[in-house]
């Protein structure tokens, strides 16, 4: 079973352009954005191993997925208004 990827480009396709934008532009972006999509990765991995929903650390690296999701939206949002 392939689990979905919640690639930023893949999760707000209406703001492709100010992501990539973002990227190539916005070095702390770029960042943020490169530890937010291999978290997803390996997140993804747990996932199709099996690993219970209630191991802790798990639980840990998909609140900070959220956490990490949440900060890139408002940056991508923000930036998307302002352009």
């Amino acid at each position: 079973m392939s689990i979905a990827s919640h690639a930023l480009d893949k999760d707000f396709p209406e703001y492709s352009e100010t992501i990539k934008r973002l990227n190539e532009d916005d070095l702390q972006f770029k960042t943020e954005s490169d530890t937010y999509h291999r978290l997803d990765k390996q997140i993804r991995g747990l996932e199709e191993r099996g690993v219970a929903t209630d191991d802790n650390h798990f639980n840990a690296l998909k609140i900070q997925r959220a956490h990490l999701k949440d900060w890139l939206y408002h940056r991508i949002a923000d930036s998307h208004r302002s352009h």
